[in-house]
């Protein structure tokens, strides 16, 4: 759409002299187009110059104000109910995804049974405003399963689920399919990753493809972490991942049950052990207690809680687990939610020091 406004036209040869100093006096108008017609470039203004203004023009470019015909920007649309707003109905506008799960290329989003038929578009929407995603995976199922998968289905783009992934300067190949990793704890990582001291020898009891492990190896200069997980596929991808961020000599990956590896390998090694295995870390607290050295150390316990419980709750369950294990609490040094997972569920994390 064109519209009559006020502008500046000034030669082709002033028209970058003349768009920046427009942008200081806070002149030029950024809804309309500039134009650009044979020698003269039109600059759209929001307002009259005053009087010192138009001078600066006029000695900067021989600058002419007067009123000429501009396009209107058209605006991108920034979210997909904007996009999607005249192709689906307003009951199904109401029914998408709020948010999506960018991994490397791939885009993991939830979609209501409402849009089933519809995911399709929903996945291609996805594709046209996130430039960098080639692939868009729809959530079949929930995490479950030994190895915490989740059944994920092609919607739009590319048939994949290998991607590379960059987060806090480190570099992760994974597949989706076959390993588990969420873009959601990218804070988490860091979080844990700056309380290690130098130093430390760190037991991370599930490691997946790296992300605990090997932000911790670049960030702390002398640290040796031992990556543990069961999944054959997620420790291929952690070797590769090792190599990729040069942490060899930091991060040694162990495939196997945390509880055989410290039993047999780990015992009594660590200062610090990682436990982000919220379906079912419980049952490894006393691993984590084996894995710590004689003198203790600190836990990192992650787990999920619904509505009708309370951290202390959560607090007070570790507290009685880690008695059972010969060891006891020194001190929480913090408990905290870490994200939503559910309604009315929580990802939460306790930092405990164990004596």
């Amino acid at each position: 759409m064109s519209r009559q406004s006020l502008g500046v036209r000034i030669q082709k040869m002033h028209g970058e002299k003349t768009l920046i100093l427009a942008n200081k006096l806070k002149l030029s108008d950024k809804r309309l187009e500039i134009k650009r017609v044979g020698d003269f470039v039109y600059i759209p203004l929001v307002r009259q110059p005053s009087e010192p203004e138009l001078k600066q023009l006029d000695r900067a470019t021989e600058a002419r104000v007067s009123t000429y015909v501009f396009q209107e920007k058209t605006r991108r649309p920034t979210t997909l109910a904007e996009l999607l707003d005249v192709k689906l109905a307003p009951h199904l506008i109401a029914s998408l995804p709020r948010s999506a799960d960018i991994i490397g290329t791939i885009a993991v989003v939830e979609i209501s049974p409402e849009l089933e038929a519809y995911k399709t578009i929903v996945g291609e929407a996805m594709l046209s405003l996130n430039k960098n995603v080639r692939t868009v995976l729809a959530k079949t199922g929930p995490v479950s399963g030994t190895y915490r998968l989740r059944k994920l289905s092609v919607i739009a783009g590319e048939n994949n689920t290998v991607t590379f992934h960059k987060e806090y300067g480190c570099r992760y190949y994974v597949d989706l399919s076959k390993a588990y990793f969420s873009p959601r704890l990218s804070h988490e990582h860091h979080r844990v990753a700056s309380l290690v001291h130098e130093g430390e020898t760190v037991i991370d009891m599930f490691a997946g493809v790296g992300p605990f492990a090997i932000l911790i190896a670049r960030m702390v200069k002398n640290v040796k972490v031992y990556a543990v997980d069961a999944n054959p596929h997620a420790i291929e991808f952690l070797k590769k991942n090792i190599r990729l961020n040069r942490v060899e000599n930091k991060v040694i990956p162990i495939m196997g049950d945390a509880k055989e590896v410290v039993n047999e390998r780990l015992y009594g090694k660590a200062d610090r052990v990682i436990m982000n295995l919220p379906e079912s870390a419980r049952d490894f607290i006393c691993a984590s207690c084996d894995g710590l050295t004689q003198a203790g150390g600190t836990v990192h316990f992650y787990g999920f809680m619904k509505a009708s419980e309370s951290l202390e709750g959560m607090q007070a369950g570790f507290d009685d687990a880690v008695k059972q294990c010969g060891r006891k609490v020194a001190k929480i040094l913090s408990s905290r939610f870490v994200r939503a997972t559910a309604p009315y569920e929580w990802q939460f994390v306790l930092d405990v020091q164990v004596a």
